[in-house]
């Protein structure tokens, strides 16, 4: 089994509606989201000849997800008076909308199924909230 990685990293706040401590409050990370890749074999024809994934594909592909969520707020579907988004919209501030809570969990599922959706062969997504803190989504192989 071949096994390749990157990581991407982005500035982004979030809160967690109803959390009941500190993350309750608007807060930020420098998220770091980790893709790995696995395959039993590496291509064997075209420019990818001799790997699992061009590593400069995946990392376009990651990057261009994270560059979404680079320098906004990102907050869950529902969390925030239609009043609140319309005096920040009209700030100039920039959104995005996530659905479910904002947590390093969702975000790896999210992050893991993007990239799936774009074809790559994605066994794990770790997203890093902090240096230490970190959740993974992992699909379980049917």
């Amino acid at each position: 089994m071949y096994i390749i990685s990157i990581k991407e990293s982005f500035d982004a706040a979030h809160f967690l509606k109803d959390h009941g401590g500190k993350c309750a409050n608007i807060h930020g990370h420098r998220w770091t989201v980790e893709a790995e890749v696995t395959a039993e074999n590496v291509e064997t024809e075209g420019k990818s000849r001799g790997m699992v994934v061009d590593f400069a594909d995946l990392k376009d592909a990651l990057k261009d997800e994270t560059d979404r969520m680079d320098h906004c707020l990102i907050y869950e579907a529902g969390s925030l008076f239609p009043e609140t988004l319309a005096a920040l919209g009209k700030e100039g501030f920039r959104l995005v909308e996530f659905v479910g809570r904002p947590t390093a969990e969702n975000m790896a599922r999210f992050f893991f199924d993007r990239l799936a959706e774009k074809g790559f062969p994605v066994s794990a997504v770790t997203v890093f909230e902090t240096p230490r803190n970190k959740a993974t989504y992992r699909r379980d192989p049917a």
